[in-house]
């Protein structure tokens, strides 16, 4: 399949407009993400079509808490990713071609079939997760168009890294994004994911300014990320840049992939990161990796009442009214609450 967004150079030579890398990529070669190569002067996607996962999940595993709250969503990814996270969750499916010599696996489908099972499983969104839905923009741009005419809505969780091209592009097909903010350093960002903060922030700006409904993740491993003031700038670039309606999901890390030398995230981590981005002025914070937690139910930033009450990824009560408060009547941030 040719790709999207790419420019020819000499020498056969394409550059890559997909993602932030930006590769330059000679021919026979692929880029950083290793599933768009090369071919005599073209570049084509080596997953369109490929499926590593399906599933349909509960939006709120997304995570997505103000979008659709207690619907399903029809879940698909394919392998590859633009990261190199040394704590990446899914590393046997977003790292398989680069930690098995260009390996890609999946199953055959068309994002007709994809919209077709959507439908039957009683969906009414479609997320493109698991993976880097940008590594596979073609697949997904191709089924989002077409679920966006049959009615269902399209969901990218997603590290954030798209040029501000491809969310032109993707922008009219896409109703909401989970967005990692893994860290507020690029000292951190080169380190651990081989990529830099600042795209990734231009990245959310611009797809708020596109009408893009955007909630936010922000994995906490200790000793890393966790500094008071790294979290204080973080939640103040969310509040200043997304504004204070902009959901905050602070997650445990638990030790995984090529990052086991560190402790799982301590509870009072979690709690001092929610309390950091309430004083800033965010109206939602949320703790996850530790259901039971009554920092998953969305409170009513006015009057304090529970207004979503959540036990992990499932919704026990919803009193929100007509996108208000049934309590005090403040308008809650969201879409279809």
């Amino acid at each position: 399949m040719k790709a999207f967004l790419y420019d020819s150079l000499e020498a056969n030579k394409v550059q890559c407009s997909l993602c932030n890398h930006r590769c330059v990529i000679k021919p026979g070669r692929r880029g950083k993400c290793n599933v768009r190569e090369n071919a005599d002067g073209q570049l084509n996607s080596l997953v369109y079509g490929k499926l590593i996962a399906q599933h349909i999940d509960p939006i709120e595993k997304k995570p997505l808490f103000h979008f659709m709250p207690g619907s399903l969503s029809y879940s698909i990814a394919t392998v590859g990713c633009n990261f190199k996270c040394q704590f990446c969750q899914n590393a046997d499916i977003a790292q398989m071609p680069s930690d098995n010599n260009g390996m890609i696996m999946g199953n055959a489908s068309t994002p007709e079939n994809v919209v077709n099972d959507a439908l039957r499983g009683s969906c009414q969104s479609i997320s493109y997760t698991y993976t880097e839905p940008t590594v596979y923009f073609e697949f997904a741009f191709d089924t989002a168009k077409i679920a966006k005419e049959k009615g269902l809505r399209n969901v990218f969780v997603t590290n954030g890294y798209m040029t501000p091209e491809a969310i032109h592009m993707i922008s009219p097909f896409l109703d909401a994004a989970n967005v990692d903010l893994k860290a507020f350093t690029d000292e951190y960002y080169k380190k651990y994911c081989g990529t830099r903060l600042e795209p990734v922030k231009t990245a959310l700006k611009e797809m708020k300014k596109k009408g893009i409904f955007v909630e936010v993740t922000t994995l906490i491993i200790p000793g890393l990320n966790d500094d008071k003031t790294e979290l204080k700038n973080l939640a103040g670039f969310l509040v200043s840049a997304l504004g204070p309606e902009t959901p905050w999901h602070i997650s445990r890390f638990h030790p995984t992939y090529k990052l086991t030398d560190h402790p799982p995230t301590p509870l009072d981590t979690l709690i001092m990161a929610r309390k950091i981005g309430i004083d800033a002025g965010l109206r939602y914070v949320y703790t996850g990796n530790v259901p039971g937690e009554e920092s998953e139910s969305t409170f009513c930033y006015n009057c304090g009442k529970v207004l979503i009450e959540r036990w992990g990824f499932l919704v026990r009560k919803n009193r929100i009214e007509n996108g208000t408060c049934k309590f005090c009547g403040s308008k809650i941030d969201g879409v279809d609450l």
